[in-house]
């Protein structure tokens, strides 16, 4: 190797960048490199080093190094216990790695070019320049960061080759292994000492904001310290003013109060802790501010405070019919209950489930049920509750804890026995901050609810005594376990005498008042609000009906004002000069005779409603395509239906190959809302065969059913609401399975009395019934 000069030992390093001019002890332990160190000392102690790439590698491969290294010469060579040597190397100059090879002494040949600093053909003035500038920078980053002796800076700050002091620099500074790498493969001294004032003066701006931090923070803790302090000096001199008497005075008035009330014994000893630790603690102290607010919040509730609940049964049954027309089953159970508390003499109550479509009386029900039995009201909304704080409140250790909405209700309220109405508790939602529902189970639970227990309070309150009332729409999104403990009762859509009566005897006299009109500037025909009910609105329950009325109210009122009319009688003929045009058409009502058209009858969580059924038979290859968002229940159903025509196709009078020669497609119109269930199988089977056979459907007719792969008609859910709906809708005949006939005994007489119900069995006796010949 001493005749090939540019040929030399290789030896790689892990996280360090050695710079020319920099004296550098170096620890050796790997094979290779010490076989390319004992190489070096035979044959003029010079050896090529570069820096690995990933320097985690224990033994880098040929890639993982950088081209660009430093050649050195190694001045002493120390060795170490285990086997390793220290070495001690002067970086020379800058040399990049041409090609290198595995050397015949176990270690890499680095066939090498030197790279001299270009800086003869640099301007002399600017390079000087930019020597003093990064010369000045590094300087203050020393004196700012106190890393490196000041006296370092001797040695090197008035050496006029700015390419010797870009390097001395560069081996000084603490940055990464990339950063040091690009400043050693910069040749150009201009371009180095560029980059070296740009990384000083990035690590100036960090030294800086570091040391104002550190300033930030000491302040800070001098600040508590002094506030301490005097925190101390007040409460001395507060005590030799006599200030501390108010509070005493504060403490004592706590003490005064839970004397008043009927406390448990658990709560007085608990609270008296509390006043002591507040008696004990400098006022000015957050913590006391928590404190007044727990002992002002317990000491607020109504314990054992109980209203007189007196009442008369039959007064109660007045109220009742004063306020709702029909909801028989309803009064019937609130008045059951009241008999029982006038025999038993118990005080217990029960929980009580309204469910019933949007708008049919729910809550102004709960309102009625209140003033029947002479109970304070008071009410929470749990639609879109999803924190199970909200029903047992948050623990005092958290910043703006409170109590829960339960709790809080009773502080409202004043006493242990009010009516308590949990609106739209079927609209709660659970996440990760726990399940509303399921801290409902204490609440409502008979055995339990004696002893409820809010993580605001920490202590049982009795809820035992309160008439709790619950409202939904459905039953399905109830929890199980929750709805276990509730008495459902169902409020069915009203019929249309029974929305008649209500706009009669309820929504219009409070419209009229709302609006200002009397019996002598307003009046309205029987047969104005029929119109109004079946043309304008369409519904389960009253709410669009009471927002017309408001509507025809105000245009009266505007009439009235303006003087174009002195009074307004509405009738049937000029309605449409008040509310505009009809929006559901009479015709709408009413089926026509249709091929492949067919009625059937849906159940809503607002009610029930028509379901058309479109079917359409065209030549093709025997496929079946279902539109209009229909679940996975609808489908199967449609596939079992096709499976039975198939069944029949000679009693039905189609060709035996009809099935791979017809293409059939099912739709059920307003394709934007999801359907899905069973019901519609007997429906969808005859519009496939009237589709398929061109027999019409008759007029008038709606059905509801399940149906089975040989036939079979199941009973289905929801008859009541769908009956309704039919009846709404003007349908003069329903087909639907003989084992739901049992259900039509709860629907009104007048439905009874307008549809003619027709139980089935089996398939053929629908499509015998449904289609013409």
């Amino acid at each position: 190797m001493d005749t090939l000069s540019h040929i030399l030992p290789l030896l790689p390093l892990r996280g360090v960048v050695i710079f020319p001019g920099t004296v550098m002890n170096l620890d050796i332990a790997r094979a290779r490199s010490l076989n390319a160190v004992n190489v070096a000392m035979r044959h003029g102690k010079k050896i090529f080093i570069v820096s690995q790439i990933k320097s985690e590698a224990e033994e880098p491969a040929l890639d993982n190094l950088y081209k660009v290294g430093v050649v050195a010469e190694i001045r002493q060579m120390l060795k170490l216990p285990g086997g390793s040597v220290r070495i001690l190397v002067e970086g020379l100059c800058r040399a990049t790695a041409d090609r290198v090879t595995d050397g015949v002494d176990g270690c890499w040949a680095a066939s090498i070019t030197e790279l001299s600093a270009r800086a003869l053909n640099e301007n002399g003035l600017e390079l000087e320049t930019l020597r003093r500038m990064v010369v000045s920078e590094f300087e203050k980053w020393v004196l700012l960061g106190k890393k490196i002796s000041p006296e370092i800076l001797l040695s090197f700050k008035d050496n006029p080759d700015a390419g010797i002091v870009a390097d001395t620099i560069a081996g000084y500074l603490d940055v990464n292994l990339a950063t040091r790498q690009l400043l050693l493969e910069t040749v150009s001294v201009k371009a180095r000492l560029e980059k070296l004032y740009e990384i000083l003066h990035k690590e100036m701006t960090i030294s800086e904001l570091e040391k104002r931090i550190a300033q930030k923070v000491h302040q800070n803790i001098e600040q508590n310290q002094k506030e301490y302090y005097l925190r101390e000096q007040i409460k001395v001199i507060s005590q030799e003013l006599g200030d501390a008497e108010d509070v005493h005075a504060e403490a004592e008035e706590y003490r005064e109060k839970m004397k008043a009330l009927p406390l448990p014994e658990e709560v007085v000893k608990g609270l008296n802790k509390e006043v002591d630790r507040l008696f004990k603690m400098p006022p000015m102290m957050a913590e006391s501010t928590v404190i007044r607010n727990y002992l002002d919040t317990v000491l607020d509730l109504p314990w054992g405070k109980y209203d007189k609940n007196g009442f008369d049964i039959n007064k109660a049954a007045r109220i009742l019919d004063k306020h709702h027309y029909g909801l028989k089953k309803v009064k019937e159970r609130i008045l059951e209950h009241l008999a029982v508390q006038k025999l038993a003499k118990t005080n217990k109550a029960p929980i009580l489930c309204l469910v019933g479509p949007p708008g049919v009386g729910k809550t102004s029900m709960a309102l009625s049920i209140a003033e029947a039995v002479n109970r304070k009201f008071t009410r929470v909304s749990l639609g879109g509750v999803r924190d199970e704080a909200e029903i047992r409140g948050h623990r005092r250790t958290y910043i703006g804890a409170m109590p829960g909405r339960l709790i809080h209700g009773m502080q409202k309220v004043g006493c242990l026995n009010p009516l308590f109405l949990l609106d739209e508790v079927d609209k709660m939602a659970s996440d990760f901050r726990g399940d509303p529902a399921s801290a409902l189970l204490e609440a409502l639970d008979p055995e339990q609810n004696h002893a409820f227990s809010d993580h605001f309070i920490e202590y049982s309150f009795d809820l035992s005594s309160v008439f709790w009332i619950v409202t939904a729409n459905t039953v399905e999104t109830i929890p199980p376990a929750l709805l276990d403990r509730l008495e459902v009762i169902e409020l069915s859509s009203y019929t249309e005498e029974e929305k008649l009566n209500i706009a009669r005897l309820h929504l219009l006299p409070k419209e009229m008042e709302a609006n200002g009109l009397t019996g002598k500037t307003f009046s309205i025909t029987s047969g104005a609000i029929r119109k109004i009910i079946r043309e304008y609105t369409r519904e389960a329950g009253v709410r669009r009906l009471e927002r017309q009325l408001a509507k025809l109210c105000r245009k009266v009122a505007y009439r009235i004002v303006t003087e174009k009319e002195t009074d307004a009688k509405v009738t049937v003929k000029n309605l449409t000069d008040y509310l505009g045009p009809c929006i559901y058409l009479e015709s709408d009502l009413r089926a026509r005779e249709e091929v492949g058209i067919v009625t059937g009858l849906a159940w809503t969580s607002v009610g029930g409603e028509l379901l058309k059924v479109e079917v359409l038979a065209a030549e093709g290859k025997g496929g079946m395509t279902l539109t209009g968002q229909l679940g996975d229940v609808m489908k199967e159903s449609a596939r079992a239906g096709y499976t039975y025509i198939r069944s029949r196709y000679k009693e039905l009078g189609l060709k035996e190959d009809f099935y791979d020669k017809t293409d059939i497609h099912i739709h059920l119109p307003e394709g934007a809302i999801p359907k899905d269930g069973p019901s519609a199988g007997i429906t969808m089977v005859t519009a496939m065969v009237s589709a398929l056979t061109g027999r019409p459907v008759k007029a008038d007719l709606a059905m509801t059913g399940e149906i089975t792969l040989s036939g079979k008609v199941l009973p289905v859910g929801g008859i009541k609401e769908k009956m309704l709906a039919a009846h709404r809708y003007g349908v003069k005949t329903v087909l639907l399975p003989e084992r739901n006939m049992q259900d039509l005994t709860e629907l009104p007489e007048k439905v009874r009395e307008d549809i003619q119900f027709v139980p089935v069995n089996h398939m053929d006796e629908v499509l015998k019934l449904a289609l013409k010949p």
